[in-house]
């Protein structure tokens, strides 16, 4: 057995361990745990400082799970664009490919909380189903392999997933999910990374979701991904009380690149059955889209999407940055809100001069570019 093995056996996975390392009703965790999956790991749960911090929030269960009333099931309608077991097939040229069924520690906020920890829901034994479909659909360019955690796999049975796709001649990237270099990043050992970079290009997208959940183990990790040449993306829920306000996610993104992951995505909370109490308003998100742009390095800005109930696909949601378009000028507000006009094209390809052409408030473009004054102004 592994070392990561050992040390995920050791996670915290029955109510009576749970209820009394957090002073919890048992009763209570018990009911929980009949209806949502849970455990945690010695690592993740050393993480925690106190009771209900954003650590905790992500991981420990919640009788509020059960007592909210909103949410969907399948908020994403996988089921519905799921042509067989383990594929989900919405976008044109990409699937999602979830090939386990298992977590090293299970998220509170989870997207796929009906399915995550039930072998019965996802199953080793529809992987070569999943792998068939894709090979017989050549419109597919874009795998991403998921779950559950593909980290959770065995590096063999990773790697025949892997090398299968990567016989599939239209397949031009592989992408994996993994929450497992936050959770678990013991489990991100040499023998994986180079098994891994054997199968570019191959891209990894990781889940941090608070600056704390950084730390010298999650770093050296991330560290040796990247030095196999696996680009690192990171997907962030908003989450209530975790990382809903400007500093915490500033910080957050800005250490994230000093482990060489690229911010990719900021997602408003899923609509999540048994996650209310976890969920933001969309306002919230806008804002700290406003306060990141302009105000921290653009690497350190990623896109705010919700993914859309009903299976609409990720939708990107940014603060209003255009203020007005006509046929001779765009009006903009820039990130300390002050208005710069860009002028128009002409169809005779000059500068449009319009007859009555609106003068914005506070135009510092006239400042370095005072020549404009008769075409903007």
């Amino acid at each position: 057995m592994e070392h990561w093995q050992q040390l995920l056996r050791g996670s915290l996975t029955k109510p009576e361990e749970i209820a009394k390392r957090f002073d919890l009703d048992v009763e209570e965790v018990k009911k929980v745990a009949e209806v949502f999956q849970f455990r945690i790991t010695p690592y993740y749960a050393s993480l925690i400082k106190e009771k209900g911090d954003p650590i905790y929030r992500q991981i420990v269960p919640d009788v509020e799970e059960l007592a909210e009333k909103s949410g969907i099931a399948d908020p994403l309608s996988e089921d519905k664009d799921s042509p067989v077991p383990s594929i989900v097939h919405r976008y044109p040229d990409r699937v999602l490919f979830l090939v386990s069924h298992s977590c090293a520690s299970y998220c509170r906020f989870c997207t796929r909380k009906r399915k995550v920890g039930n072998s019965d829901k996802i199953n080793p034994r529809h992987i070569d189903a999943g792998i068939e479909y894709i090979r017989q659909h050549s419109e597919i360019r874009d795998v991403i392999v998921s779950g559950g955690d593909p980290l959770m796999l065995a590096d063999s049975k990773l790697e025949y997933i892997l090398s299968s796709l990567r016989s599939i001649k239209h397949i031009e990237i592989i992408r994996i999910g993994s929450r497992v270099p936050c959770f678990l990043p013991q489990r991100v050992t040499p023998e994986l990374v180079n098994m891994l970079k054997k199968y570019h290009p191959l891209y990894m997208n990781v889940h941090f979701n608070h600056p704390d959940e950084i730390t010298e183990e999650s770093s050296r990790a991330l560290n040796l991904l990247a030095d196999a040449g696996i680009p690192l993306g990171n997907q962030t829920v908003l989450l209530k009380g975790v990382n809903d306000n400007p500093e915490t996610m500033k910080r957050l993104m800005q250490k994230l690149l000093t482990v060489r992951v690229r911010p990719y995505y900021i997602y408003q909370a899923d609509y999540v059955q048994g996650t209310g109490y976890l969920r933001t308003r969309v306002e919230k998100g806008l804002e700290i889209m406003q306060a990141l742009r302009g105000w921290t390095s653009g690497l350190a800005v990623p896109a705010f999407v919700i993914d859309a109930p009903g299976g609409g696909g990720k939708i990107p949601l940014l603060p209003e940055y255009v203020q007005s378009v006509d046929d001779e000028k765009v009006v903009m507000r820039n990130y300390k809100g002050e208005l710069f006009v860009y002028p128009q094209e002409s169809k005779a390809g000059s500068p449009s001069v319009p007859a009555n052409a609106h003068k914005a408030p506070r135009c510092p473009a006239l400042e370095a570019f005072p020549e404009l004054e008769e075409i903007i102004c």
